[in-house]
């Protein structure tokens, strides 16, 4: 729309005459998007982007849609005939148009003003809702090319996330069959994926969807929030699994993000655009230019490994982008060739008549080749935006790197564009993230934070998803080994979260401060879409506070949360397919069994490093992970304000040169153990769980 419509004289003409036209990044104000989307999706039964909306001098809508074309065609009206009509309808029916945008905004602040009838659900909701929404989403599982739904295909953690969950409930109730057809689910779907176009192989990272069913042709753009969510579940499926596959994909995104995507200070940007210009001084630019690889540009680059990579990555003279007819339909992409994996690696190096070693071996070469050979192409457009929610994914996403990585089997062999790193050098990567944001984007003398930085913060305050997804980082930097201060500071910001966005007396978070009169409606976001609803990662975030701290404080995070979860208690009914995380976030609020694994001893020994790992060494959702140095005084001063409980078992079961492990429920604790073995012994005790 942009090519077609703003840059069209016509068009300029009527919109410079006629209108004030003011262009609005959704990224920078997604509170100003949420508006006029939610306006446009009531009104007329749907949204999407590009998304046009006419308002008055006040704000108020008066009309909207997404896609106009320039001119009449394809059955819709063009943009020009919707300029002229909206001009006619403000000059001949303003005071209709004006009461009709103002009964909307009224209406509509109404229905979103949700309040709960209680402050608690019924008991058996949690396990009824995540029943649902694993069955609809098996429901609609995809078992020939993988993922849930038809094409377009985009990549939704928080569905791979909530089947997770399930097989573990599910496994822990003796179901082992069932739960291993929900693994199964996941693992081919993250394999799909992997293999597909929609992953740079050459770059490392993935794109924002794919347009087919088969994973293969994207929508080239790069997003953050996608990178740190993926990585999160190909941790967790290498957690359970401990195959190699998904720990180097993991590392894929990692490092692919280490090298193109963080700024001088640490700060991580938000995404790097899908089109590109095809070569020097070319005027306009193509999607995908980049990306694609013609078989010639191949022959030329690898010699005589060329024919080996192309045979595994089905490129071929004419082009690759053959497998759906809805793969190119309008033949952008004849010629070109986007790398996708259609066969396993054993096959492969058997057709070329040598070992998977060095099979695998020569791939990654050619990839680096062509990797060198790309970085002379015109680059996408990189948007060095510093948006606060999308670090906190991606911080969470390094993170816990740094430790479930640790089980790599030892002389593990990586390959381009996986750079083979020791991975507690994620850990700093993440801890620098968040120093960038607490220097740059948070205020310490008001604990607030703004929403983004380019050359300096963002105007625009920080947002519901800013402090969620930014305290969920936090939380994971500290459990994954990080210094108390990363703690403090989460408890600070859920402090501000409540202040700023609670809604006391009806329960639940808006999503926006409600202190900008020009914003017209504060929502509450439920929907755990491409990136998870602030309220859903809310109230993870207050389970894993309330089983850290004691007393008063616990409570009101549990009670705060139960709270949340009754607002959204008929969309968990009615539609838990559409809240995937907020079905997991309410059993592990309810779970009889959570989890503390609480560590005392020096963090800087190598012995301590060697005990968090294995206390991180499996998938377990369920748990909160304390660690604790009794010779600390941060440590012990912030421990004996919050939990006197910790306090006490630190100061009991120190003992120099050694790290303790004590796991427990309730802080009803397991003897102490001093060794790996010893504790994954504990760890490895299943809860005791039925789902009905």
């Amino acid at each position: 729309m942009e090519v077609e419509s703003f840059e069209d004289e016509g068009v300029a003409k009527l919109l410079n005459d006629w209108f004030v036209s003011i262009k609005v990044d959704r990224e920078e104000r997604p509170d100003v998007d949420k508006v006029y989307m939610t306006y446009v999706q009531a009104l007329y039964g749907g949204g999407g982007w590009p998304l046009s909306v006419f308002l008055s001098p006040d704000l108020k809508p008066l009309m909207g849609g997404t896609y106009f074309p320039p001119d009449d065609k394809y059955g819709r009206p063009g943009f020009k005939t919707i300029l002229r009509k909206v001009k006619d309808a403000w000059e001949n029916k303003r005071d209709t148009l004006l009461k009709s945008g103002s009964f909307a905004i009224e209406q509509l602040s109404e229905a979103l003003s949700t309040a709960a009838a209680s402050k608690n659900v019924p008991d058996e909701l949690p396990e009824t809702v995540l029943r649902l929404c694993a069955e609809q989403l098996s429901s609609s599982y995809d078992p020939e090319h993988g993922g849930f739904g038809s094409a377009p295909k985009f990549p939704r953690p928080v569905e791979v996330q909530l089947m997770l969950y399930w097989s573990k409930k599910l496994d822990e109730a003796g179901k082992a069959s069932e739960a291993n057809k929900s693994l199964d689910m996941v693992y081919f779907t993250l394999k799909c994926m992997a293999r597909g176009g929609i992953h740079d192989h050459v770059g490392g990272g993935f794109h924002r969807y794919s347009v087919d069913e088969y994973w293969h042709v994207p929508h080239f753009e790069k997003m953050l929030y996608d990178q740190g969510q993926l990585v999160n579940i190909f941790l967790d499926a290498f957690s359970i699994t401990k195959d190699l596959f998904y720990s180097c994909v993991s590392r894929d995104i990692l490092d692919y993000l280490r090298r193109d995507m963080i700024g001088p200070c640490g700060e991580i940007y938000s995404a790097e655009d899908a089109d590109s210009a095809e070569h020097d001084g070319a005027t306009r630019k193509k999607e995908g230019a980049f990306y694609v690889w013609t078989s010639d540009e191949i022959d030329e680059i690898l010699g005589d490994h060329a024919a080996l990579f192309k045979d595994h990555y089905y490129v071929k003279p004419s082009g690759n982008c053959d497998l759906s007819r809805m793969s190119d339909p309008h033949q952008e992409f004849k010629g070109k060739n986007v790398l996708i994996e259609r066969s396993d690696y054993d096959a492969m190096a058997s057709k070329f008549g040598m070992s998977v070693e060095t099979y695998v071996d020569i791939l990654g070469k050619c990839r680096k080749k062509l990797f060198d050979a790309r970085a002379s192409r015109p680059k996408p457009h990189l948007d060095d935006k510093v948006i606060v929610s999308w670090n906190g994914l991606a911080i969470s996403s390094f993170a816990r790197a740094s430790k479930i990585l640790l089980h790599e089997e030892t002389g593990a062999k990586f390959h381009f564009p996986v750079t083979g790193c020791n991975p507690e050098e994620y850990m700093e990567v993440a801890e620098k993230a968040a120093s960038f944001i607490r220097k740059q984007l948070y205020e310490e003398e008001t604990h607030r934070l703004r929403h983004s930085f380019r050359n300096g913060p963002a105007k625009a305050p920080g947002f519901l998803d800013d402090y969620a997804f930014l305290i969920s980082g936090l939380l994971d930097i500290f459990e994954f080994g990080g210094d108390v201060k990363w703690l403090v500071l989460a408890l600070e910001l859920q402090d501000t979260q409540d202040e700023l966005f609670l809604d006391r007396e009806g329960g639940g978070y808006y999503n926006t401060p409600g202190e900008d009169p020009s914003v017209l409606l504060r929502v509450k976001e439920d929907h755990d879409g491409a990136e998870p609803s602030g309220n859903s990662v809310a109230v993870i975030n207050l389970v894993r506070m309330a089983n850290m701290v004691s007393g008063s404080r616990s409570e009101i995070y549990k009670q705060t949360a139960k709270h949340l979860l009754a607002v959204f208690e008929t969309r968990l009914k009615d539609a838990a397919v559409a809240v995937p995380l907020m079905c997991c976030a309410a059993d592990m609020l309810f779970v009889p069994s959570h989890k503390q694994i609480v560590l005392v001893g020096q963090k800087t020994s190598r012995d301590f490093s060697t005990m968090l790992a294995e206390v991180h060494a499996t998938f377990e959702p369920n748990k909160t992970v304390i660690h604790v140095d009794p010779t600390n005084t941060e440590d012990m001063d912030f421990w004996e304000s919050n939990s006197s409980n910790v306090a006490l078992m630190a100061k009991n079961n120190y003992a120099p040169e050694k790290t303790v492990a004590l796991v427990c429920q309730n802080f009803t604790c397991s003897p102490p153990v001093c060794d790996a073995e010893s504790l994954r012994a504990l760890l490895s005790k299943k809860r005791q769980a039925s789902p009905s």
